[in-house]
Formats: structure tokens, C-alpha cells, sequence
């Protein structure tokens, strides 16, 4: 998949696009690229995806928007997975964001990149203060002679899927649900960075991965399994037990921090990307009076950890 970041460059070639900000790549986002595919590849065009960085709530209003369910290098590596042809990241800034609908219709469907067909959800809206539709969307399609289709909701036992359903799975730490709505396991990815070596001081030694995100939708202590913690072509899954929050027995800075103690493993992995899979929630996180009570539940951690991957082979 080609990755595209200008806003300015003029793509020559006519395209098949569809535009919205895929946090997540759920499986309401899946069918619509699988009908972007088929579309272009009946008109013999190639397959594309606008999306946007930062998110525009995260522009408008960063303390009030919505936890992010992946940062863009995981967003683009799932929408890679789909077998697009191109992803183009247009930054969300505030000359954008004042682009009434028309001239975004003009002068960046049209002239820059030369659509000629496009999928929207039923919800899409454009422009400057949100001011353009579905239905207007239609119209400019006629004057500048593209086609639009509609994708309707994408529905799981009758209810809508979409990102907001799967944080709010995540947030009560419903791990089957946003399961269900992703199409997959849940996952945080990041590269492995140094911590203060507390974990295996304790005998518990962990890997720290580096958040992007200070917000992320879940919280407490999860069972989960780990790749690329070996060097394999193909990364063995590893089984884990995996602290995401603020430590609060240890640490009162408030920065979330993603630590995972990988079961029968201790080597040193630093700079390595891993991807960390979210299985089941043990427990919230919790404060403790000292780090010897700290301990004794670290250890329950692991042993119910063990007891999951024994009951849950797979």
C-alpha cells in the first residue's frame, strides 16, 4: 500500500476513494473496503482511503475527544492488511478545517485527486462546520461527474457498529464485545523502551512499550499474548500479563504506561516493535499500602494468567 501525506500533490491517475477517519478498522470499516475494492476494480481504478491526523475532535477539543483505538502507524498497518492501493493522510489543521464544502469537493476530490467514485457511511459529513452531507455530497457528484454510493450501518445482533461502540466495550472492559465489533483482538503496538527496572527488581521483570497516546480506551490488568518478541521470520505469539494505567502504588505522575510481564521469558528486547493482544481483563488496577502487597498480587496475576492459557488453549 502506498502512503500518500501530501495535501497539495495532484494525483494524475483517477481514483476509487472513501473518506473517514478509521479509528479502529472495525468490521463496519472492513465492509466498506471491501466495497471500495470491488468497485475500483470493476472501473479499473485503484482503491483508496482519505483519512486524517490528527483526528479533528483531537484538533477542536483534545481534552474532550474520544480515546484513540489506534495511532496512525497501527491504523495504517491495518488498512495495509486490507489490500488498498493507497492511503492518503491529509493533516487535520485549521486552513482545513475552514474548507467550506464545495472547494473541498473541487479543488481536493476533484482536481487533486481526480475521483471518480466514492463510498460514504449514511453519517458523512464535510466541510467547515460539518456543513455538508450525504445529500450535497450527491449533488456536487452530478456538477463534477463522479458517482457516490451510500454504505449503510454495518449492524452485529441488530446493533450498529462503529468506534464509539467498541470504546465503549473496552472502557468496561468487555473485551468480547469489542472483540466481536474489531473483527479481532484488541491491540496496542509499540516499540519496547526503558523503564525503572522496578518489575524485575520485584521478580517480576516486564517490557515497556512506548504509548503514543496518554488516553488510551481501556485500562487495568489483562491477559494478552505478544508478538515480535522473538526474531523468527514469522513472530511467535507470547503469552503475557500486562499492567496498562498509571501505576498508582508506584507512580504519581499520572502518565499511562503499558508494561507486560512475559511469562518464562527474561531478556533484554529494548528498541523491538511488539503488538500486544488483549485476551481478558483479571482485574482494575488498584493501590496497595506497599510493594510487598504489590507482590502478592502479581503473583495471583500470573497464576491466573497461567490458568486462562490452560483453559483457553487455542
Amino acid at each position: 500500500m502506498q502512503v500518500r501525506r501530501s495535501t497539495s500533490a495532484c494525483i494524475k491517475t483517477p481514483i476509487a476513494l472513501t473518506i473517514g477517519n478509521f479509528d479502529g478498522v472495525h468490521l463496519g470499516h472492513q465492509a466498506m473496503l471491501i466495497r471500495l475494492k470491488n468497485a475500483a476494480k470493476q472501473r479499473g481504478l485503484p482503491a483508496c482511503v482519505m483519512t486524517f491526523e490528527p483526528h479533528p475532535y483531537e484538533f477542536f477539543a483534545p481534552d474532550q475527544a474520544p480515546a484513540r483505538l489506534t495511532s496512525l502507524r497501527e491504523k495504517l498497518e491495518l488498512l495495509a492488511k486490507s489490500n488498498v492501493d493507497q492511503a492518503l493522510v491529509y493533516r487535520f489543521n485549521r486552513n482545513f478545517a475552514k474548507t467550506i464544502p464545495e472547494v473541498f469537493v473541487m479543488r481536493i476530490l476533484v482536481d487533486l485527486l481526480s475521483v471518480r467514485w466514492i463510498i460514504v457511511g449514511d453519517d458523512f459529513r464535510f466541510g467547515a462546520h460539518r456543513a455538508g452531507d450525504l445529500t450535497l455530497l450527491k449533488h456536487y457528484a452530478k456538477k463534477y461527474h463522479f458517482e457516490v454510493e451510500e454504505m449503510p450501518s454495518f449492524k452485529i445482533n441488530n446493533q450498529r457498529v462503529s468506534s464509539s461502540a467498541v470504546r465503549q466495550a473496552l472502557a468496561i472492559g468487555d473485551l468480547n464485545t469489542a472483540r466481536s465489533y474489531l473483527g479481532r483482538h484488541y491491540s496496542i503496538s509499540g516499540r519496547v523502551v526503558n523503564g525503572n527496572k522496578l518489575g524485575k527488581k520485584l521478580g517480576f521483570p516486564t517490557v515497556n512499550i512506548q504509548m503514543r497516546h496518554n488516553r488510551p480506551p481501556l485500562s487495568g490488568i489483562f491477559v494478552v499474548e505478544v508478538y515480535g518478541a522473538t526474531e523468527l521470520p514469522q513472530p511467535l505469539k507470547m503469552p503475557g500479563v500486562a499492567s496498562l494505567g498509571v501505576r498508582p502504588t508506584v507512580c504519581d505522575d499520572g502518565r499511562v504506561t503499558l508494561e507486560v510481564h512475559l511469562l518464562d521469558f527474561d531478556r533484554e528486547i529494548y528498541g523491538r516493535h511488539l503488538r500486544v493482544d488483549f485476551l481478558h481483563k483479571l482485574r482494575d488496577e488498584e493501590t496497595y499500602a506497599d510493594l510487598g502487597l504489590l507482590v502478592k498480587q502479581m503473583e495471583k496475576d500470573v497464576k491466573n494468567t497461567r490458568s486462562y492459557f490452560l483453559q483457553h488453549t487455542r
